[in-house]
């Protein structure tokens, strides 16, 4: 069964792994690492991982002996267990799950993309000039500032130059259709929030 199990991951990928969404995000932030610092943080490509199937995955295969047992695998400890020393101590500095944001929001970061993303309320950001760069500061956060209803107004890595060239017409376009959320001339003066501000009492 083990033979079988390890013939069957080699020809048909990874895939067949029980990747639990911890494991999925993990894995994405090792790769956006490799990527962007190399050696030594590990490749964890799908191509990379089945040829060292055994490197980082045996001992928990040399355990398993039938597909229930293959169903419980943890992905997650096995792809911890190839973090290089002493660096692993660093991977939350170098690549964190969330970031704090003006208006006191952990937002976690998506690491799916070629660049990683934080998509966060336009609201949630006022004030801020720069969002953290990540990998020792080689990477800047593209951020995905969403309107109220959570779809995206805007795209950019650049916060300075947005609150000058781009806010000031998604102003325009949104406020009249969000009412209830703040929309000041001045975003950097603004006090973020996460929360729908009341409408102004009627006179």
């Amino acid at each position: 069964m083990t033979d079988a199990i390890r013939e069957a991951l080699a020809s048909e990928g990874i895939g067949l792994l029980p990747w639990t969404d911890a494991a999925t995000a993990l894995r994405a932030r090792l790769d956006f690492l490799h990527r962007a610092l190399g050696d030594p943080w590990p490749d964890v490509s799908d191509e990379a991982l089945t040829q060292n199937l055994e490197s980082w995955l045996g001992p928990q295969l040399a355990r398993v002996r039938s597909a229930a047992h293959l169903r419980r695998i943890d992905v997650a400890a096995a792809l911890r267990a190839t973090l290089p020393w002493p660096q692993a101590g660093r991977l939350d500095e170098l690549a964190p799950e969330r970031v704090q944001v003006p208006s006191g929001s952990n937002v976690r970061i998506d690491y799916s993309a070629e660049q990683p993303v934080l998509a966060v309320r336009l609201q949630e950001v006022f004030g801020w000039t720069a969002a953290p760069a990540l990998a020792d500061g080689r990477v800047p956060l593209l951020l995905h500032l969403l309107s109220p209803a959570r779809r995206p107004a805007a795209v950019t890595a650049d916060l300075e130059s947005f609150w000058v060239n781009g806010y000031p017409g998604v102003r325009a376009d949104l406020r009249g259709r969000y009412p209830k959320h703040a929309w000041p001339e001045d975003p950097l003066k603004e006090p973020a929030t996460a929360r729908t501000k009341n409408p102004r009492p009627r006179g």
